[in-house]
């Protein structure tokens, strides 16, 4: 089971992904996993924060990842979409979260919960909106 931030983040995955396909808001999801065995051990702060966040920002998150993506965002897998959401608000506003740090858990979220190579475009609109998301200091 997958514990602090780590295991947030694995849950906020499940929920966004629950919300593209059912549209359910953040309480609603909060309320659902807050219950669920695998919330124990959890960075629960952590993970109510995320939902709360990117949920309402879906369309601004969206506009982000069309700026980097080789692709329409609708023709995206929900997990990638998902994975991006989370990579590119922590890029965003989550300057305590290393940028080196935000790119490792997506890989390692896209890996375990998407296709086969989507680590690889997770990893490549990241990288190519960290620059953006956070310019170098004095840059």
């Amino acid at each position: 089971m997958a514990r602090g931030r780590h295991g947030a983040r694995r849950l906020v995955l499940q929920a966004l992904y629950q919300h593209q396909l059912a549209g359910h808001s953040p309480a609603e999801l909060i309320a659902q996993f807050s219950v669920s065995k695998e919330f124990r051990g959890i960075d629960a702060a952590y993970f109510n924060l995320l939902v709360e966040e990117i949920i309402p920002a879906g369309a601004a998150l969206d506009e982000l990842i069309a700026a980097a993506a080789d692709r329409p965002v609708n023709q995206l897998d929900p997990v990638e979409r998902a994975v991006l959401w989370i990579g590119l608000t922590e890029l965003r506003a989550h300057a305590d979260v290393p940028e080196r740090v935000v790119i490792d858990e997506a890989i390692e979220l896209a890996k375990e919960f998407g296709a086969q190579d989507g680590f690889r475009y997770v990893n490549a609109v990241l990288d190519g909106m960290v620059r953006r998301l956070r310019p170098p200091a004095g840059g």
